[in-house]
């Protein structure tokens, strides 16, 4: 499966040089903050607020509209006020079209891949540097696979540097502690 996705983009990456002269490619890194929701049934637990993290892209052009490649990020959604958490990190490889107007260029697209959710929830104690043993704590680790729908846009500060702003949503085919929600992104793609 790997050979064939990296077949892929190396015949994607040969079709764009042959198809145009200006961008090859284009990969940066971007920040992101979301308000995310789960219900974990084993624990009868609501997980819910603001989660933030960080991750970056690799695309490349394929004619003038088109750019596939890969991406991954890490995203944390605090719990509790005690040091409990669900992270999540998650790659996969993306497809977007986009339009460039002047400086503008809009973009939709979607990942597809698989991640990890790991959730840490101390159910009883206090986030105190006590170095004591907590004694009511869970951990659990469990992989998914996505599907990530996104909308972005970037602006061209030169012909190499472009600002961009997005939002996805992620939804897990598997994975019961994976929090969904509206993520949105910022960041620097620096294009070649």
């Amino acid at each position: 499966m790997k050979k064939a996705a990296l077949l892929l983009l190396l015949l994607a990456f040969a079709v764009g040089l042959k198809a145009q002269k200006k961008q090859l490619f284009d990969g940066g890194m971007m920040v992101h903050t979301g308000y995310l929701i789960d219900h974990i049934p084993a624990l009868d637990y609501k997980a819910s607020g603001m989660s933030f993290g960080l991750g970056g892209v690799l695309r490349f052009h394929v004619g003038n509209h088109v750019r596939l490649g890969g991406e991954g990020y890490v995203s944390t959604l605090p719990q509790k006020r005690n040091g409990s958490y669900i992270r999540m990190g998650w790659g996969g490889m993306v497809a977007d079209f986009y339009w460039p107007v002047k400086r503008w260029s809009p973009y939709a697209g979607v990942c597809v891949g698989g991640g990890k959710a790991s959730t840490l929830l101390v159910l009883d104690g206090s986030s105190d540097s006590d170095w004591e043993a907590e004694t009511n704590a869970v951990v659990h680790k469990e992989h998914f696979f996505f599907v990530n729908p996104y909308l972005g846009v970037e602006f061209a500060l030169t012909e190499a540097v472009h600002l961009t702003l997005k939002a996805d949503h992620l939804f897990p085919f598997k994975g019961d502690a994976v929090p969904k929600g509206v993520r949105v992104y910022f960041g620097f793609v620096f294009a070649h």
